[in-house]
């Protein structure tokens, strides 16, 4: 039987997409050919099938690893990344509002070793 078990495994990536049910037809085949005893049909069957769900995950894996150093070979941005822009957008948008509707003009005090939220007030009269 181990050398059916092996010529089964030896499906390669073929198995991965396999149903559990395709599994149970092909064992069946085997058991009436004779090629496989009936009270073995269920052990092969299983290990079939948790073959299978390895090389599922496995390849999902795999996929999953090539996909992410694509998307970073072209340095397509994270959610992450995104979600920081998000942030600075905002902060911008409501600085630009309060610019845009103070009474006093302001202005970012680029002299200052503040954080970005520091505005000084603009107090001149001309």
């Amino acid at each position: 039987m181990s050398d059916l078990f092996k010529k089964a495994i030896s499906l390669g990536v073929g198995l991965t997409i396999v149903s559990k049910e395709k599994v149970e037809k092909a064992v069946d085949e085997l058991v009436k050919r004779g090629e496989l005893a009936p009270s073995e049909s269920k052990a092969l069957i299983d290990r079939l099938v948790e073959r299978g769900d390895e090389e599922r995950g496995a390849f999902k894996t795999a996929v999953q690893e090539q996909v992410q150093k694509v998307l970073k070979d072209l340095k397509v941005p994270v959610q992450s990344d995104i979600a920081e822009l998000e942030a600075r957008i905002a902060v911008l948008e409501r600085r630009v509002a309060e610019l845009e509707g103070g009474s006093a003009a302001t202005v970012p005090d680029s002299g200052s070793a503040g954080s970005q939220e520091d505005i000084i007030t603009d107090t001149r009269t001309d």
